[in-house]
């Protein structure tokens, strides 16, 4: 049998109901978080392209599910083949897994490992489509999610968390996925916009959030969902370390939070809620590979320092002239490298590991092997991002007509409009027909929707 698969025996970890409940609940959280995700990032666009933003987040969960029982957790998860993939022919289909089976080591079924994994890899290309807002084609989109989720997402995956994954046994620490989900999503996304190229208008028109509430309610529901994603991945909480995780997720993104929003006062001049929003989401992101090896006030200088940091860095598009619509790689790149270096500085070597950090006596060693996880996946998903968008823009074209772009790609793309304003403007009615309304003999009028 392949790694990973343990049967209920007396020299084996029994089944725990308490854990598999646990972590059943987790994989519901962070389930979740790709809703959120949606309501975060669709609130964060022009009304014009609020529908074709939910819609690339919520796409995912239905192709990567497929793909994820097809293929992708052998290839995450299964028997290592050179440190790089793994497959496992037990694992395809998820056709050779028993209902009595645990996964190796821990007290919970193989099946509740395998969906919890999943829904960190429908989450991960959901990532991405933040940077790629307002222009990218529905059909195009969903061919570059099944192409990356298998070239890049399984692959590295395996890096990090699979025994015989090289970077998980040089030592690397990635607690829940600040390499594997956070920096690779904002790697990914950086190296598509620089072929896609910019939006019309970049720099020159205002594209501000349509709905603020919108942004809360999705960083909200992030923020209640990271709880699993990250508490969770210990698989289980018999040694406290899942309540260790808990507390640091919510210190560190409380910290960023704050630590953002007075980086934005002193150089914006104002509290604003996006940066309320975004603040916390960077801390999220910074605490996910760090919070099991650090304390509290690890956490709490964590968050402080990458929600500045952030900050900081969602300006950097302006200077290098690229387009990342809604700051995927000054959040979830910036931020996942921050938390995955600072590992080095403030591990404890009490929590989750051994390994110390330079400031609790571990010298240099472990910041140096966190910068080899970071750059190693940093440099392989920017390239081979890249190189899988140039393929689909010279085949079948990744972005919309100039027009399309302009008038709104909700309306092309998805033939909707996110909002039916005929109650408000008296005459007016929605664009797309309910059924009824098609069934009638008399054309309906169209509605514009302005940006």
């Amino acid at each position: 049998m392949p790694p990973g698969i343990l049967t209920l025996a007396a020299d084996t970890p029994e089944l725990s109901a308490a854990n598999t409940g646990f972590m059943l609940i987790c994989s519901a959280l962070v389930m979740l978080m790709t809703p959120g995700l949606a309501f975060f990032y669709g609130g964060m666009v022009r009304v014009k392209s609020t529908l074709n933003m939910l819609m690339m987040s919520f796409v995912s969960l239905g192709i990567v599910t497929v793909l994820w029982v097809l293929y992708g957790f052998s290839m995450a998860f299964g028997s290592d083949i050179g440190s790089l993939v793994g497959w496992s022919g037990e694992y395809v289909g998820l056709s050779g897994i028993g209902v009595n089976q645990l996964w190796d080591g821990y007290s919970i079924p193989v099946y509740v490992f395998a969906v919890f994994q999943l829904m960190f890899a429908v989450l991960t290309p959901a990532l991405i489509s933040g940077a790629l807002a307002d222009r990218v084609k529905f059909g195009a989109w969903i061919l570059f999610v099944v192409l990356w989720a298998t070239i890049v997402y399984f692959p590295v995956a395996h890096w990090v968390w699979a025994a015989g994954g090289w970077l998980f046994e040089m030592g690397v620490i990635d607690f829940a996925g600040g390499t594997a989900v956070h920096i690779n999503a904002g790697a990914a996304a950086l190296g598509v916009i620089l072929v896609i190229g910019k939006r019309v208008g970049f720099r020159k028109d205002p594209m501000r959030p349509h709905s603020l509430p919108l942004v809360m309610l999705g960083a909200g529901l992030l923020w209640f969902g990271w709880f699993g994603f990250n508490a969770g991945s210990w698989l289980g909480n018999d040694d406290g370390v899942g309540a260790v995780m808990f507390v640091n997720t919510q210190v560190a993104t409380a910290a960023a939070m704050l630590s953002w929003l007075v980086y934005e006062k002193i150089r914006h001049g104002a509290f604003t809620t996006l940066g309320a929003a975004s603040g916390a989401v960077a801390g999220l992101v910074a605490i996910t590979p760090a919070g099991g090896s650090c304390s509290p006030l690890g956490a709490l200088a964590i968050g402080a320092i990458s929600g500045v940091l952030c900050a900081m860095a969602v300006g950097l598009k302006f200077r290098f002239g690229y387009d990342d619509s809604l700051d995927v790689v000054g959040v979830h790149l910036v931020g996942g490298v921050a938390g995955s270096l600072l590992v080095g500085l403030f591990a404890t070597g009490g929590v989750q590991s051994d390994a110390k950090g330079l400031f609790y006596g571990g010298g240099l060693e472990q910041l140096g092997k966190q910068a080899i996880g970071v750059f190693a996946v940093l440099a392989y998903s920017l390239v081979v991002s890249a190189l899988l968008a140039l393929v689909l823009d010279r085949t079948i074209g990744m972005r919309v007509d100039e027009d399309v772009e302009v008038s709104g790609i909700d309306q092309d793309e998805h033939a909707e409009t996110a909002y039916d304003l005929s109650g408000a403007g008296g005459g007016t009615r929605r664009t797309a027909p309910t059924p009824g309304e098609l069934a009638s003999t008399a054309p309906a009028p169209t509605q514009k929707v302005d940006a």
